[in-house]
């Protein structure tokens, strides 16, 4: 069996040297680090033989998914601490590579990143082939460093970037599970009403064959949609996700959308201003870390995760290129205007309330003139109403949302406070700076947004289950008023 040596520390930063016997290296380290020591440096002992064959890589762990943006935090900001201790980069890998557990992407990149490494490529290149872990982002900073010799402080500038970005992304989620359970609750208490109680009232008023109001048969057809047609709500969803994916998978779809979500009433301020928090500093760590303008400036056009950026990105490029500056063609681009896919995008949400209410009358609606046994009832005009009231909502909803989309054609993505600060540090050779600067402001107001919408959701959905309530009281009470005082008589 082989034997290894190794060097390691114990838990009060002592330095350990000793060998080790083991059928292989993963083994060797294992057992060590069950004795309670840190791995630093493992190596086959002079004169032993090695159980795998020359130049044959070791043996990947199975790891499923893809790296996780917060354990790429974790290893760039290990990475620049032993980098600042001055250890040598491979040895710095290694170390970093032989602590991370199980299988993962991160490891097995790693395993692979140091294989390069030992065969003459530079830290760079080799994270380069890796890009389902390392992006371009990543990558280029890494070149920069190494050629300008100051990796360790790229490492860190890349470090804080990355933990900025996951920080505001934990902020969002976190600030968004609170309403999401609040809204799931509703739901399967409204689905509960509608599937359980009202049925029964149903059965009791065609029983006594009570001419219904028009509330009593909306609550009605409503309820027997639930209950016909229950698996839509799970569908439904599916397929709108679906169906998005699939028009974003063609340009002028991708471009319809992108337009379209950033200027969707109540959300669409909070993804503008994400975006641009995210771009903005994504531009200023590249041009700090001194990678090119038009490098950076592709970098950044890639990370933005919006057609309408990259479309702004790309004219600000061909503008340097041609030896204008950032801000003005910046201005110039940064116009909404009119594209078809976001118009029929607008003119969708506005119908979708109507067409909701439009299934509910086709469906369900239909049964709204008949008894629970097939027999005729006295409410024959139910469904007509109903259909009625549908299409009026599709014409209202669809009309208002093309006139809110008209109005906002002339408006900007990147408003005059950017393109100022940008001019500004541009013409004060403080780029890097404002764009910081730009970022902090975005970030702030990213957050603070996001927990105010926090707190309006909450009382909205309070009033919302409150009416949804007081809706299905009343539409059940006002027949019964109408049959006790019929008894009474």
């Amino acid at each position: 069996m082989p034997m290894y040596q190794f060097e390691a520390m114990d838990r009060t930063g002592q330095e350990i040297k000793d060998v080790i016997e083991a059928p292989t290296e993963e083994d060797a380290q294992n057992t060590i680090r069950q004795m309670g020591y840190f791995v630093t440096k493992l190596s086959l002992k002079k004169g032993a033989t090695k159980t795998t064959a020359p130049g044959a890589k070791k043996k990947r762990p199975f790891a499923m998914g893809g790296a996780k943006t917060k354990h790429i935090c974790t290893f760039t900001r290990q990475l620049s601490i032993l980098q600042d201790a001055g250890l040598p980069i491979l040895r710095s890998l290694r170390i970093l590579e032989n602590n991370i557990k199980g299988g993962s992407k991160l490891k097995n990149a790693l395993m692979d990143v140091c294989d390069e490494i030992e065969t003459g490529s530079t830290l760079s290149e080799s994270m380069a082939k890796c890009p389902k872990v390392f992006s371009r982002l990543y990558v280029n900073m890494i070149k920069a460093g190494e050629a300008g010799g100051a990796l360790e402080t790229i490492l860190q500038r890349l470090a804080e970037f990355l933990e900025r970005a996951e920080s505001l992304k934990r902020k969002v989620k976190g600030a968004m599970i609170y309403p999401i359970a609040v809204v799931l609750v509703a739901v399967g208490i409204l689905a509960g009403i509608m599937f359980f109680i009202v049925p029964t009232f149903k059965k009791m008023f065609d029983e006594f064959e009570l001419k219904l109001p028009a509330p009593t048969v909306l609550l009605m057809a409503m309820s027997d949609y639930v209950v016909g047609y229950f698996w839509l709500m799970f569908l439904l969803p599916v397929v709108i996700w679906l169906v998005g994916k699939l028009i974003r998978k063609f340009k002028h779809g991708r471009m319809g959308f992108d337009m379209f979500i950033i200027k969707v009433p109540i959300f669409g301020n909070l993804i503008e201003k994400n975006i641009l928090a995210r771009t903005t500093r994504t531009l200023g760590t590249l041009i700090t870390s001194g990678v090119p303008i038009l490098e950076a400036l592709n970098i950044t056009r890639e990370t933005s995760g919006n057609a309408m950026f990259e479309k702004i990105f790309t004219k600000v490029s061909e503008a340097i290129r041609e030896g204008e500056t950032i801000s003005k063609p910046m201005k110039e681009n940064s116009v909404l205007g009119f594209h078809p896919m976001a118009l029929f995008y607008w003119v969708w949400m506005g119908m979708f309330p109507g067409i909701m209410m439009l299934s509910v009358a086709l469906t369900a609606g239909r049964g709204a003139g008949k008894t629970a046994d097939g027999a005729p009832s006295k409410n024959t005009g139910g469904a007509g109403q109903l259909l009625g009231m549908s299409l009026g909502t599709i014409g209202i909803g669809a009309l208002a949302c093309a006139g809110m989309y008209l109005l906002k054609m002339r408006s900007r993505v990147i408003d005059d406070l950017v393109v100022n600060m940008i001019d500004v540090g541009e013409e004060t050779g403080e780029l890097d700076t404002m764009l910081y600067k730009i970022a902090d402001n975005y970030d702030e107001e990213v957050h603070v947004m996001t927990e105010g919408l926090t707190k309006l959701i909450e009382p909205l959905l309070i009033v919302f289950l409150g009416v949804a309530v007081g809706f299905i009281v009343i539409s059940l009470f006002m027949p019964l008023i109408s049959l006790i005082t019929s008894l009474s008589k």
